[in-house]
């Protein structure tokens, strides 16, 4: 499982932590689960996240593969709930499409978007540590084009008047 953190200064993402918790070391399923929930729990605690993203189930051929992945992300989604805080789930495309322009990117093109992304150069050792951090990244993608959608809504209000005289005055421009 890939875990990625960013912070936001600004208008700028910036890298806080990424990696990924090993799971083939436990063999019953439980475990893994127990320990997926520890680990989030642990970097929620650490880092005291705003929110929590994550990259939504996808349908593969593997019915059973299915069943863990997504009980893997209830349990990551527990943990955020258990501390408070929202989560947000996106599509394996969408937050392709966020980083790259293109939904169908390879995860090596998503990895070097997120490198000039977050401005560093380091390599990957580990796939599911860039994919966990591009969702992070598309995360603060959307929830800044929701911040500026609102800007754009919310405009300033005008005082209304129903003598020409005050629309005159107010929109010189408009008149001949």
């Amino acid at each position: 499982m890939g875990y990625g953190l960013i912070s936001i200064r600004g208008n700028a993402a910036h890298l806080v932590e990424m990696g990924v918790l090993k799971l083939s070391t436990k063999e019953d399923h439980s475990e893994r689960l127990g320990a997926i929930f520890k680990k989030v729990d642990a970097l929620i605690r650490l880092h005291q996240p705003d929110s929590v993203a994550i990259e939504a189930p996808f349908y593969g051929k593997n019915v059973q593969s299915m069943l863990k992945l997504g009980r893997a992300q209830g349990v990551a989604i527990a943990a955020a709930m258990a501390n408070g805080l929202p989560t947000t789930e996106y599509a394996p495309k969408k937050i392709k499409q966020s980083i790259t322009g293109r939904g169908t990117a390879t995860k090596e093109q998503v990895w070097a978007m997120l490198q000039h992304i977050l401005n560093f150069k380091e390599d990957i050792a580990y796939l599911d540590a860039s994919d966990a951090l591009a969702v992070a990244i598309c995360h603060f993608y959307q929830h800044n084009a929701i911040i500026s959608e609102n800007k754009l809504i919310s405009k300033p209000k005008v005082k209304k008047s129903n003598k020409w005289d005050d629309f005159i005055t107010q929109n010189p421009g408009r008149v001949q």
